[in-house]
């Protein structure tokens, strides 16, 4: 059968929801760096509790396009359990995935491109010549490394030229993953973006458009407030602010995204104000923090001396030590679950974490949380078979 963008959009997205997924989404970014500072490796990943795996990040050269992994140690061949594979196998976090997904056949992994740091190297998708490199390369790691699908994490468009661009870079990365899994007679491979809830980011995008080629939109629902903001606010809420997760949903439904397609992203790290009386107050500065300025991981969170707060009109969580006048905004259980019940309410997708070694554990993680309040979760069989990989044992 001749093959085309037509069919595409027929076969995955004629209905205007996503067919790509049988129940509810936890989805979790996991970051290449967190085996080195925070000693997270593949195996403490609850795959029980994920359906799919963000892996952050792949770059882009900006003199040609080429999508590349960043860090081919830890990426490909650090040896995590010591194991010796014959052949030219693929080790490092992505041959460590896909022996989880050999195991948990429920779980899928996705290639993240781009993120902050790398996100000013998309500027060599405007180039017609470069966007298909960028396509081309994008595909062979793929099916390379044992992927489910790619995400593209561009921050952020900038003008309406940035979003043509960004529609036909989409359109482009689809018709060459279903092409691809025509070839080796595969299911269809995942397409997904790390989406702004920022109103004017929002507004720059084709969002409809964007809809007929994109499995999911993953809402970066988090950093609205920071050490750029006068005062000390909620950094992740649902309602009310002038940015709110709430907002940014409506907005998206109403330039066409399909509620089934949003997925809910929260935080695992908190946002800390020093002499602050509480949300809407004014602060002395932002708090130490852990690895950076401000940021705390949420499974350090609430430190003692603070307690442990909840805005229910917002639904957001916060701690507050009045003792140092330390005001922490991050996502809290009650606020998690606020937000899985909203989900449920507007047939969204799911949720989605960043990142995953912030998680707490036992009683008080938040990806068990939300598995927990949004099965049945989705059981869609990912992919365990790469007939065109370089690599020995993914092609086994």
């Amino acid at each position: 059968m001749p093959f085309s963008l037509r069919s595409i959009l027929k076969r995955n997205h004629g209905s205007g929801s996503s067919d790509a997924v049988n129940g509810g989404i936890v989805m979790g970014y996991f970051t290449n760096w967190s085996i080195y500072d925070r000693n997270y490796k593949p195996h403490d990943v609850p795959v029980e509790n994920l359906t799919h795996i963000l892996y952050a990040f792949a770059n882009i050269n900006p003199d040609d396009g080429t999508v590349f992994l960043s860090d081919a140690w830890a990426d490909e061949q650090i040896r995590h359990d010591g194991q010796e594979v014959p052949g030219n196998a693929l080790y490092g976090n992505l041959g460590q995935f896909l022996a989880l997904k050999r195991r948990n056949r429920h779980l899928k992994l996705l290639l993240s491109i781009g993120g902050w740091s790398y996100s000013s190297n998309f500027s060599a998708v405007r180039d017609p010549s470069r966007r298909a490199r960028f396509v081309e390369s994008a595909v062979n790691l793929l099916k390379n490394y044992g992927l489910d699908g790619l995400d593209i994490d561009w921050e952020y468009p900038e003008s309406p030229q940035d979003a043509q661009v960004y529609l036909e870079l989409l359109r482009d990365l689809r018709r060459g993953i279903d092409e691809y899994a025509e070839r080796v007679k595969q299911a269809p491979f995942l397409l997904t973006i790390a989406a702004p809830c920022v109103p004017s980011k929002i507004d720059v995008l084709r969002v409809r458009e964007m809809d007929e080629v994109l499995d999911l939109w993953n809402l970066m629902a988090y950093d609205f407030s920071g050490s750029w903001d006068q005062c000390a606010n909620h950094q992740a809420n649902l309602h009310g602010g002038s940015i709110s997760v709430d907002a940014a949903v409506s907005s998206f439904r109403s330039k066409g995204a399909s509620p089934a397609k949003l997925v809910l992203g929260l935080p695992l790290y908190g946002r800390g104000f020093d002499g602050a009386k509480g949300p809407g107050s004014p602060y002395g500065g932002v708090s130490p923090g852990e690895q950076e300025g401000g940021v705390y991981s949420y499974r350090s969170l609430p430190h003692q001396g603070s307690s442990e707060e909840y805005d229910s009109r917002a639904c957001a969580g916060f701690s507050y030590d009045p003792a140092h006048g330390r005001f922490i905004t991050y996502e809290s259980p009650a606020s998690a679950k606020g937000k899985c019940d909203y989900v449920k309410h507007k047939g969204l997708a799911g949720v989605m974490f960043w990142e995953l070694s912030g998680d707490a554990q036992g009683e008080r993680s938040l990806v068990e949380l939300s598995a927990k309040a949004l099965r049945p979760l989705d059981s869609t069989e990912n992919h365990v078979d790469y007939p065109e990989s370089s690599f020995d044992n993914a092609r086994k």
